[in-house]
């Protein structure tokens, strides 16, 4: 992410598709992940969480944060 962000890239999504299970490890990763991009102007977006990921996502409240897609056509036009 970092090297992402000192491109200077602004518009990011993390497909988050194959991603089977996360502890609070990568929950506490996501949201640095969003806070560095939001120090760096950028917007990060999170694509196709599934089962336990995105039942994480809700249990923790980060649905509310992160804007969440399940088209990536749609993730992509909503920049």
């Amino acid at each position: 992410m970092n090297s992402i962000l000192d491109e200077g890239r602004k518009n990011i999504i993390l497909n988050l598709g194959g991603v089977s299970y996360m502890d609070s490890a990568g929950i506490g990763e996501l949201v640095a992940c969003y806070k560095r991009a939001r120090e760096k102007g950028a917007t990060l977006k999170l694509l196709n969480p599934n089962g336990k990921v995105q039942d994480l996502l809700i249990l923790t409240k980060l649905q509310e944060i992160f804007d969440i897609f399940r088209d990536e056509r749609e993730a992509l036009a909503s920049f």
